[in-house]
């Protein structure tokens, strides 16, 4: 009873997080992807991009573009709009507005495995391959499966106006470029030297160092294993030396059409990313053509 009237109070007076509930406005612009597919490296450099005469670090990241699973509603209410919000959600109608970001699956998986170390989730012990499997099965996060995930908006709103779609892998390979992408979405006249300013202070090294001094700060590394890092390799490709060749094949086997559509490589070289017309149309199929 006393639980339910705190919980009650907070609604209340707005001091709860909103999550799913959230309140949407027509000018919010919606920085979505699953859990571990490079969300926070870009809210850096969003965040950085927008405010370029401010200091972007751990301790103010959550306010300049915050997320409605730690971010009080009254805060929320707060923000000046038009409003960026980072979302981990599975398809929202209300959602006008998205970048979606999007990563290998067998990266996420071992980004995931980590992270959930980190936060004393799982022992150092427990199999990596066992993890696949809860991975498959939609049981490491509370946003359903990868393939649900991306499925869920990919299916939705691929090729419709108000949607960038964003790789991770190709803001890694080119993070101005893909910056570039997100400020002309967002409608931002940026110059490049702008650009390669937020770029530079979002880097992997940056946010390191960020952590090293910051992470009781952040909602995502406080009280968590100071031994393992929260900005691990920040590359693309680590499954290959991580993963097993069974549990990389069981990955290719759940949500292979995806994977090639998305244009990465199998295990095998089955699935080159590129144009393959073949993989395409089996792919545009399943989720439509590629905007």
């Amino acid at each position: 009873m006393l639980r339910r009237a705190i919980v009650e109070a907070k609604r209340m007076f707005g001091l709860h997080s909103p999550g799913r509930n959230l309140a949407v406005f027509p000018d919010d612009t919606f920085l979505v992807s699953f859990p571990k597919s490079g969300n926070t490296w870009a809210r850096f450099l969003i965040a950085n991009l927008v405010r370029p005469n401010e200091t972007i670090d751990f301790s103010n990241v959550n306010s300049v573009i915050p997320g409605p699973e730690v971010t009080r509603n009254r805060d929320l209410m707060r923000i000046p709009r038009p409003r960026i919000i980072k979302s981990h959600q599975y398809f929202d109608p209300r959602y006008k507005q998205v970048i979606y970001i999007v990563r290998d699956p067998r990266d996420v998986v071992v980004s995931q495995y980590h992270f959930q170390r980190k936060r004393k989730i799982v022992a150092d012990g427990f199999p990596l391959s066992d993890f696949v499997s809860k991975f498959l099965a939609g049981e490491t996060c509370f946003y359903g499966s990868w393939g649900e995930h991306v499925g869920s908006w990919l299916a939705t709103r691929r090729g419709q106006p108000g949607f960038l779609l964003l790789r991770y892998e190709d803001m890694v390979s080119d993070s101005a470029r893909e910056l570039a992408r997100v400020a002309s979405f967002l409608g931002r006249a940026c110059t490049n030297e702008e650009i390669d300013q937020a770029v530079q202070r979002s880097s992997a090294d940056t946010m390191r160092q960020l952590e090293k001094s910051q992470s009781q700060l952040f909602t995502s590394t406080k009280d968590t294993r100071k031994d393992i890092p929260f900005v691990r390799a920040a590359k693309a490709g680590g499954w290959r030396t991580a993963l097993s060749e069974e549990s990389a094949a069981r990955i290719e086997e759940a949500w292979g059409h995806l994977i090639s559509w998305l244009g990465y490589e199998a295990l095998n070289g089955g699935m080159q990313a590129g144009n393959s017309s073949e993989r395409n149309q089996q792919a545009d199929f399943l989720v439509g053509p590629r905007s």
